[in-house]
């Protein structure tokens, strides 16, 4: 019997579990995935928890729900991956042996490692939206909050879905117009990026949206300490901006187990081959989702994208032929920007996001780069999506390969 072990039920790894259960012989394969709760967030929807639109019981259900029959699930928190031993080592002591291993256990943010961050004001007047607790917590911040100065705050890229600190700032905005307390609140939104977004024609669109709503932004700010008291942040070059209110985006790192494994780089990201997601170090060995290196978007559009592909590629790979299904760092995310409408972008490793329509040319029904109410539709239907379709592994009616056709190549001009 050979042995699969998956660690992480999340995205990635659910869809993994999915889609391979169906492509592997239950009499010569057994699947295991590993998680260390039975909690499956939908995380899109943390972004919505502070403004009151989505609630707990929307985005969080239990991970064995999605786990298919024929996979075993094991509870438990990762130790060590022994890579040249093919074993995986729990905190509790038990021991899980692989022939083959995917790596799936995503990014987290990592507050402690920005100096003052978790100090005094942590919860108080800092607060961060990427974990469930965390989003919670500003809901109930931004629900007695009277105004004053609020930062958006970037530490580093790369980050989870890079575009959510930006359709934070566009929602806090729509939000405190619709409270009547926008004239009450000044909006700076600070990036270490020299632009708002990774992509120049994109940061140009969404720079314009910045300067519209009256959000200035710190550029170029490499973060060095939060002063928690005087309720600052300061950067390497000694600039400081002050706030009232911080929502920041931490440090996002992967999982401890992979720098005590030593499988990932300073970030405990696994190097791969970005093509093939095959690790770099071990052949036997993938990495998935937000865990890779791969230079795209961590986002659950890759991981949807980049599966399709990976699973022809794994079946290939066991079988000893070679992986032909290349992965060019297709990621499409929408993008929320308040009053009930939204935005779209399209790209991947060689493509940055540009005008147009999308997923049909000249038609859509989706915008790129263009505010609509179709794509504020498409973001909010995406859960019932997710939940329904992605999540089990079912075909989407979407190419995993990004396609030119109905992009308007004038803004590479």
């Amino acid at each position: 019997m050979n042995r699969l072990l998956i660690l992480g039920g999340g995205t990635a790894g659910t869809i993994a579990a999915n889609r391979l259960r169906k492509r592997l012989d239950p009499g010569l394969w057994s699947i295991t995935v590993i998680d260390q709760n039975d909690r499956h967030l939908y995380q899109p929807g943390q972004l919505f928890i502070p403004f009151g639109i989505y609630h707990a019981r929307d985005i969080v259900k239990p991970r064995r729900q999605f786990i298919p029959d024929g996979v075993d699930f094991v509870i438990g928190e990762i130790d060590q991956v022994l890579a040249d031993e093919g074993k995986c080592l729990l905190t509790d002591g038990r021991e899980l042996p692989y022939d083959y291993l995917i790596i799936a256990t995503g990014t987290s943010p990592r507050p402690d490692q920005t100096p003052g961050m978790e100090g005094t004001e942590w919860r108080k007047s800092v607060h961060e939206f990427y974990t469930f607790e965390g989003a919670m917590a500003l809901e109930d911040k931004l629900a007695q909050w009277d105004g004053g100065r609020l930062a958006i705050h970037v530490v580093d890229m790369p980050i989870k879905c890079p575009v959510a600190p930006l359709e934070f700032t566009f929602l806090a905005d729509a939000f405190f117009a619709d409270r009547g307390m926008r004239d009450r609140v000044e909006m700076v939104y600070i990036t270490p990026l020299d632009g708002v977004f990774t992509k120049p024609v994109a940061s140009k669109y969404l720079g314009a949206i910045m300067e519209e709503r009256k959000v200035s932004v710190e550029n170029d700010f490499a973060v060095e300490q939060i002063d928690p008291v005087s309720k600052k942040l300061i950067s390497y070059d000694e600039r400081e901006v002050d706030f009232d209110l911080l929502v920041t985006i931490p440090l996002n790192m992967g999982a401890d187990y992979i720098e005590r494994s030593g499988l990932g780089d300073d970030l405990n990201y696994v190097p791969v081959d970005k093509r093939t997601l095959q690790s770099k170090a071990h052949d036997n060995i993938f990495a998935i989702g937000d865990a890779s290196d791969i230079p795209t978007s961590k986002a659950g559009s890759v991981a949807h994208f980049s599966l399709e592909l990976f699973e022809d590629n794994f079946v290939n790979h066991i079988h000893g032929r070679p992986m032909t299904r290349e992965f060019d760092g297709h990621a499409n995310c929408f993008i929320e920007s308040g009053h009930g409408k939204g935005l779209l972008i399209d790209f991947n490793y060689d493509t940055e996001p540009l005008a147009g329509k999308y997923p049909l040319p000249g038609i859509g029904p989706f915008n790129l780069l263009r505010e609509s109410e179709a794509n504020h539709w498409g973001k909010m239907m995406f859960r019932w999506v997710y939940w329904n379709l992605l999540l089990p592994g079912n075909e989407m009616p979407l190419e995993p390969l990004m396609s030119m056709a109905g992009k308007e190549l004038e803004d590479l001009q």
